[in-house]
This record gives structure tokens, sequence and C-alpha cells, in this order.
């Protein structure tokens, strides 16, 4: 393999101290902006702009219609479908590790460099994703879907820096967007309103239906099932005797089932669409550190793959609100094992 390498800039801090990392390893870049929405031009001319104080060149790639159909089509998909997705995941998926990398490869590039805080190690073998030093930011949750053949050829530059650190080499190097405020949101929905983006992308609206309790009670109408998650408490848009939570979304009598906080936890899941990064599969089981969200932490469990496609996890304490769609992802220490996605 050559030493050509395309660096993702998102226009933000992190990608911009990636590439200068990557640059001082003696790497030949290419500074890659990826156009996914139409909200993105300040952070093109960012990224543009460290290019340019870097010393090597920088393109955009348009990607909105692909964007589009992996990841904005499959968000809604989910939501109508009573799964509550991590667009993210989508996002790494195919897009930044699967066109990207396409785009790499067929340009003759080696690598692509990214600034996502986690690390890849080679044991025998096998390409290995571990967490990133820095416990607030790792990310390796959102990446457990990289194949051995894109690990192989990707690089992680923050992975062994705290976000402090990042911020100081982009001071130091007077980057412009070395103070530049982190978003929380997902990119194509800035204003947080998921639902209303689903109604907007979709056309449709969403029909209203009941409130019920584990008994039967109904307690008010709901506004659509896409406006809620498992778990949730906040904007429901009801006088209750007492903090009730969704436990459940009912498709086939349009209902949302309320309880207590005690009413969400469990023990077991199931989960599709795996991908196994330490071994090509599990031959019996084992144990494993287990998160069902991104923000939780690993939780003890018994995992056992029971088909080419399959898990079933059994946790050693209850775990709260495990919510389809989300991801599941499995963790020997500071190792991923792999993941799935939530059924």
């Amino acid at each position: 393999m050559n030493n050509k390498t395309i660096i993702a800039m998102s226009g933000g801090v992190d990608s911009s101290v990636a590439a200068f990392l990557t640059k001082n390893k003696g790497y030949d870049l290419l500074g890659v902006t990826l156009s996914l929405t139409d909200i993105q031009t300040s952070d093109i001319a960012d990224a543009g702009a460290v290019a340019e104080r870097l010393g090597f060149n920088h393109t955009v790639l348009d990607l909105k219609k692909e964007f589009r159909e992996e990841v904005i089509s499959r968000f809604v998909d989910a939501y109508e479908n009573l799964r509550t997705p991590n667009p993210c995941i989508y996002c790494n998926r195919f897009i930044k590790f699967g066109l990207l990398g396409e785009y790499a490869e067929y340009n003759g590039y080696s690598y692509v460099a990214t600034g996502h805080y986690a690390q890849i190690a080679e044991e025998n073998g096998r390409y290995i994703l571990k967490k990133g030093v820095d416990p607030k930011k790792d990310q390796s949750y959102v990446l457990y879907s990289l194949t051995q053949e894109q690990l192989k050829h990707t690089l992680f530059p923050l992975g062994g820096l705290s976000k402090e650190e990042v911020r100081e080499i982009a001071e130091e190097n007077r980057f412009v967007n070395a103070r530049k405020k982190e978003s929380q949101d997902i990119c194509f929905v800035p204003d947080g309103d998921y639902a209303g983006f689903i109604e907007r992308y979709s056309g449709k609206k969403y029909k209203e239906g009941d409130f019920v309790d584990l008994e039967g009670k109904v307690w008010g109408t709901h506004k659509g099932l896409i406006h809620y998650t498992v778990g949730q408490r906040k904007g429901l848009g009801l006088a209750l005797p007492k903090p009730m939570y969704v436990c459940e979304l009912c498709g086939e009598k349009n209902c949302v089932v309320l309880g207590d906080n005690a009413d969400l936890f469990s023990k077991t899941l199931d989960a599709e669409d795996i991908n196994l990064i330490t071994v090509d599969k599990l031959d019996s089981a084992i144990r494993a550190e287990v998160k069902v969200r991104y923000s939780q932490s690993a939780q003890k469990a018994t995992v056992w793959q029971t088909s080419d496609d399959r898990l079933h996890i059994e946790f050693d304490e209850p775990q709260r609100a495990i919510t389809k769609g989300q991801a599941v992802v499995l963790y020997d220490g500071e190792t991923v094992i792999g993941g799935g996605t939530i059924i």
C-alpha cells in the first residue's frame, strides 16, 4: 500500500487536527468534505481553510442523493416501523467508510483518515477496533460495523488523545475552527424535531391513537407513534397522577403503552444485521461487556450467536429501556468484539 490518504474533513476541529497529525506522519493527503445536506456552507469553507494552511488539496464530494437513500430514508423507515435508529451508524457504514472508502480505492488512495475517537490495532492477523483513550469522547460504539477490509484501510489519528489535547493542537496551529462549537444534533435534523422532519420528508400525517397503561386503561390521545420512543417520560402532554413512561409502541392497535419506571427493565435482547470484528463467528457462548446505547456504561452479559446474522444476549442485571433499532455493541475490555441492531 502507498501512503496516499484521504482525510475526511467535516469543517470541525477534530477532523482538522486529524489532518494535521496524519500529514506530520508523512502521509500524502487529499482533504475531502462530504456534501450531505444543504446546510454545510461554512463547514466546507472551514475545511478548505485548514487544508490550505496545512498545504494539501481539498475537494468536495457531493453525496446528497446517496445520503438521502442510505441514511435519511433508513432513519424514516425505522421510525415508521416503530424502531429508534442511530443514523450516525448508517452514515459511518454506508457513507464515510462505504462510499468514501470506494472513492479512495478507485482514485489510488490506500487509506481514509477521520477524526473519530477510536483506535485500530493488528492482533493475530486481524484488525481490531479499540476504544479511544478519552472515555468522554470514545466513539467505538458507532463504528462497530467496520469490516476487516475497512479497518485495514482506516486511520484514526485522535484515538490516543483527549478532546482538550485536540483543542490545544488546533489553537497552537491557529486553525479557524479551534474553538468551533460541536453540534449535538443529528446533522439533517438540526432543530431536534425528529417527528416534524419525518412528516415533512415522507409527506405523511401519522394517525393519532390512544395512550393506554399496562391494564388497558386509556389516558389520552397520542399524536402519532413516530413522536415517541421507549423510556420517554417528557413531552407526552398528559395530566398523570404519577410519572409514567413509554414502555411499548403497539403498531397493530396504534397505541402507546405507558407504565412505571420498573416496567422498563428487562434482561434479554436479540439483535440482527450483526458484524463481528475479533472473530468470524461465535462458536459458543461468550462473556462480554455490552452497551445498548451510546451513552451507557458497558454491562456484563452472556452472548450467543444463534444464526449467521443474529445474536441473543442475556444480561447479569436487568437493563432499562432496551430499544428496538438501537445498536448493541459487545466489548472485551477496550476491544470491540462486534455488534448489531436490536430487534
